[in-house]
């Protein structure tokens, strides 16, 4: 696995456009000894990353609005996509600089976060109601791309061929729903919510911010695993996966104490599933990559929280407080093991 190395020779932190689909950033000198730095990058760019998809996914919504686009379809694509820009730009960027192991890990790890941690903590604050769809489509639909997914891996290696498969899949899952949901509907289009130059300003500041974001996040997680001496695919697997899971965390807990659970729920099924299907298979697609430390036991995880979350929805489409605390106990119990084999 190819190396990312930080350089520190110049005196300001210097960005340069090396393609049109990558930054290429040197981040501020500091001492090579302390740590604190490449935290604060870290910090610095989740903030710039979260932010600038909110402005992203605003602009787009309100383009899309002002070209007639359906408000349930925007939720589809632009909405859905917009809560998964941390997840994919910061892969994206990972797999581009030569770090595989925080783009798989960050990919698996954010999974296993909404499936233990979000729901965990969602159903412990507020037991969560689900409708049978949920239970009888989307959970087996996720729990097959999971295993699907682990048999292209099986190999220890993402190829392009196996990714552009995953983005064939997620185009089929995405015509079906958006094919349903227009079935479904029943309202109209909303007003654009911002002026025409004002959405397309968004566009470009959410998009910048996403773009430098990202590289900077991936510079200052590239440089705590090589301070401290650990794999890149342990950062992904909890620091990355941890930072890009916090905005649906925020949101599933907002919607739990607002009684709107099957929101949360089908909000964390659906992330899942855009996280396997699109941001690796776009990656990958782009970038060929290995899995970079990813071991079998984190699939392991993956596969089986997806499981243990469908049979506690199956048995009375509800997920009661002591299921939400046993997927925490794992959650907390898989944590500590990555944490004490690092």
């Amino acid at each position: 696995m190819q190396k990312y190395n930080l350089k520190y020779k110049q005196k300001s932190a210097i960005v340069c456009f090396s393609s049109p689909l990558v930054v290429s950033l040197q981040p501020i000198p500091h001492n090579k000894n302390h740590v604190i730095v490449d935290i604060i990058f870290i910090v610095l760019g989740m903030v710039a990353v979260v932010w600038g998809a909110d402005r992203f996914t605003d602009g787009a919504s309100s383009i899309a609005t002002r070209l007639n686009v359906p408000q349930i379809i925007i939720g589809l694509t632009v909405v859905a996509f917009g809560t998964s820009l941390p997840e994919f730009c910061v892969s994206f960027v990972s797999a581009l600089k030569g770090t595989p192991g925080l783009a798989v890990g960050n990919v698996v790890g954010s999974n296993i976060f909404n499936s233990l941690l979000i729901v965990g903590a969602t159903a412990a604050i507020s037991p969560m109601l689900m409708r049978p769809s949920l239970v009888k489509r989307d959970m087996p639909m996720l729990f097959g791309i999971s295993l699907i997914f682990l048999l292209l891996v099986w190999d220890g290696f993402l190829s392009r061929i196996d990714s552009l498969l995953l983005l064939l899949i997620f185009v089929a899952y995405m015509g079906q729903a958006i094919r349903q949901a227009k079935v479904g509907e029943a309202e109209g289009n909303a007003s654009p919510r911002y002026g025409r130059w004002g959405s397309w300003l968004f566009v470009i500041i959410g998009l910048a911010c996403l773009i430098v974001g990202s590289n900077i996040f991936v510079s200052g997680a590239s440089g705590v695993a090589h301070r401290l001496h650990v794999s890149e695919a342990v950062i992904g697997l909890t620091v990355v996966a941890g930072g890009t899971s916090l905005p649906e965390l925020a949101t599933s807990i907002i919607a739990a104490r607002k009684g709107q659970t099957d929101i949360a729920l089908g909000n964390v099924i659906g992330s899942n599933l855009f996280n396997i299907l699109f941001i690796l298979g776009a990656t990958g697609a782009v970038s060929p990559m290995y899995l970079g430390g990813v071991t079998m036991i984190d699939f392991a995880v993956l596969i089986g929280s997806t499981v243990l979350l469908w049979c506690f929805s199956a048995t009375k489409l509800r997920l009661d407080r002591w299921e939400g605390v046993t997927l925490l106990i794992v959650f907390v119990g898989y944590m500590s093991w990555l944490i004490y084999s690092a």
